[in-house]
């Protein structure tokens, strides 16, 4: 295992109730006959990520059920209603004391991102200073990675559903753009029209 391996862990939030999906959790939602958290769990694995924590929130037990995640740490988030930002911090709170250095985090409804865009991400890491973004024809998107110097700003200043939004608008000269546009396409699962999308 190379230094980055270890030191880089993978964040997927997987918590959503998928609210403009008739409340259907989009951790449960079928991409190519297995569950989308699976699915994205496994992009993390194949794209280095020696670590990976899930952040769960609704029909968590559901999840737990269905998914093969062994060798996933599962979290929690009992606040997974309030929005993306609960899950971001209850995700970089797992991460407190496993020795990761940076966290990678990614979407749980991006099916359109794979390995290889996530790599790139993942290359971006230099230290626990480290910040870096995923573009898609400059516009940056998902996966974003922060290094563990960032995790307390990053937790202070995500709430509703915003994110890291506000974190990286203030450090935007500081962030290590990575174009993706050639490998993956950055869609949402987000309404009943995307489910088409999933294969």
């Amino acid at each position: 295992m190379t230094h980055t391996e270890d030191e880089v862990a993978g964040l997927l939030l997987a918590a959503g109730g998928g609210r403009r999906l008739g409340g259907r959790p989009k951790a449960l939602l079928l991409h190519r006959g297995r569950p989308l958290v699976e699915h994205a769990a496994g992009v993390l694995r194949a794209a280095g990520c020696a670590r990976v924590h899930v952040v769960l929130g609704a029909a968590a037990d559901a999840v737990r059920d269905r998914a093969e995640l062994a060798g996933c740490v599962l979290v929690d988030n009992p606040a997974w209603a309030q929005g993306m930002g609960s899950s971001l911090r209850a995700g970089l709170e797992s991460l407190a004391g496993t020795g990761a250095r940076a966290a990678l985090v990614f979407l749980v409804d991006q099916p359109g991102i794979g390995p290889e865009a996530v790599a790139r991400v993942r290359a971006a890491y230099r230290d626990e200073t480290s910040l870096a973004s995923a573009t898609y024809g400059g516009t940056r998107g998902h996966p974003v990675l922060f290094g563990a110097a960032h995790w307390a700003g990053v937790a202070a200043t995500a709430t509703g559903d915003r994110g890291a939004r506000a974190y990286l608008h203030a450090r935007a000269s500081a962030i290590t753009l990575v174009e993706c546009g050639d490998v993956a396409e950055p869609y949402d699962i987000d309404t009943a029209d995307d489910l088409g999308r999933l294969e």
